[in-house]
């Protein structure tokens, strides 16, 4: 592992870069001034809830329009294109004079900041690496982690010092000060996979490109989209309601940030491991499994318990993360090809994307409609199982058709 870093460096700390600062315009970022917001506008639950669902929804209709331009245009310029767009946005965010200011901060964040950094970075790793292909990918889906482990950490400190809107000052200085001009060195020289890999093992099995509309065509892509979308659209509802949940269960409100890092520490873990059997075995043969630990911690937040309670919830979410943040991210290239990957992959973020704005906005207005969060939880906890064995149905498809 150590020699594979060293001498891949540049390309995974790039990825790393880019899904690390993609935390700006992740949901357990944003949501730590919702309180904020929701006083300054006067807004309930419910109304920044759709608010928040409006504008990631526009940004996932963006997605696929955008996101093509990386097969398109190099690497490291979509980076200086991104990455200033995505640090005005925090400027945005945080100093917003009004409600359709802070939309328009909203959706820039969720599509430059989840969308296109995330989309760069996972593109590029999958087309850069063939035969160790799970596991760059499962390095480089670490930026999340190490993002979620310390960036709501450190814009707490600043704000509980400084007030919320300095913690946004500070993102947008990092951004620019710090992860444009690393991404794009990192970037800046593109990876050959092949005459590098070729002596490694033996010859990889040659997949052929789809383009974007055949992939669309295709019966089994839909099937694993009903797996691919269960982790983001209960993610950022767990996410998103943490204050709620915390006030719900009468847990310390400080505790959710703790167990963010427990959460991180277990996807890291998991993300390593799942690389390395997707690089033994393919992805069809883990499919099966990625969601049942998502399940659990469905079903465990359904029920009122201790504080230790959302540490178990967040170890199970973890080991969800883990697996799928490899497994989806290693998926389309290893079915699809990389040709069109941009393509391809820039309608699942969308897709992603937009199941990250269904999250919030539908379940707060099911809470101000008196259904609570324990209660859809276990709806959605009921879902996952359905959805793994959807997956297990497409498992035993791209079997058949890669024998």
């Amino acid at each position: 592992m150590l020699k594979f870093i060293g001498n891949n460096f540049r390309w995974l700390a790039g990825g790393f870069t880019l899904t690390y600062f993609s935390s700006f315009g992740q949901t357990y970022f944003i949501s730590a001034s919702i309180a904020e917001w929701r006083s300054a506008f006067d807004l309930s639950h419910g109304e920044i809830g759709r608010l928040y669902m409006f504008a990631t929804l526009a940004s996932a209709l963006c997605l696929p329009f955008l996101g093509r331009l990386v097969d398109l245009v190099p690497a490291h310029r979509m980076i200086a294109f991104v990455m200033p767009i995505l640090a005005g946005a925090t400027l945005m965010a945080g100093y917003a004079p009004s409600v359709i200011v802070l939309v328009i901060a909203i959706f820039l964040l969720r599509l430059f900041g989840q969308g296109m950094m995330t989309h760069i970075a996972l593109t590029a790793t999958g087309r850069w690496f063939v035969v160790e292909r799970g596991r760059a990918i499962s390095l480089v889906v670490l930026g999340h982690q190490g993002g979620e482990a310390t960036i709501p950490l450190v814009f707490a400190t600043i704000a509980i010092a400084y007030g919320y809107q300095t913690g946004w000052l500070v993102g947008a200085a990092a951004l620019l000060l710090i992860g444009l001009p690393f991404a794009f060195w990192a970037y800046q020289q593109a990876r050959e996979p092949h005459a590098r890999d070729s002596k490694l093992v033996k010859s990889p099995r040659h997949v052929r490109s789809w383009t974007r509309r055949e992939v669309m065509r295709d019966p089994t892509f839909w099937v694993l989209l009903t797996g691919v979308l269960a982790p983001p659209f209960i993610g950022t509802t767990i996410f998103y309601h943490q204050n709620y949940m915390t006030a719900l269960h009468n847990w310390p409100p400080q505790l959710f940030a703790l167990s963010l890092l427990v959460m991180s520490l277990t996807t890291i873990g998991c993300a390593l491991i799942t690389g390395a059997l997707v690089d033994r075995f393919g992805t069809p043969s883990i499919l099966p499994y990625a969601l049942l630990p998502l399940s659990l911690s469905c079903f465990a937040l359904a029920f009122s318990g201790p504080p230790v309670t959302l540490f178990v919830v967040m170890v199970l979410l973890g080991i969800s993360y883990g697996i799928s943040a490899t497994l989806f991210g290693s998926l389309w290239p290893e079915i699809y090809g990389t040709a069109y990957l941009g393509s391809v992959r820039a309608v699942t973020v969308s897709a992603g994307v937009f199941a990250t704005a269904a999250g919030p906005g539908l379940t707060g207005t099911l809470i101000d409609w008196g259904i609570e969060l324990p209660t859809q939880m276990i709806y959605l906890g009921s879902y996952c199982l359905l959805a793994a064995a959807a997956l297990s149905m497409a498992s035993m498809t791209l079997r058949r058709r890669f024998p």
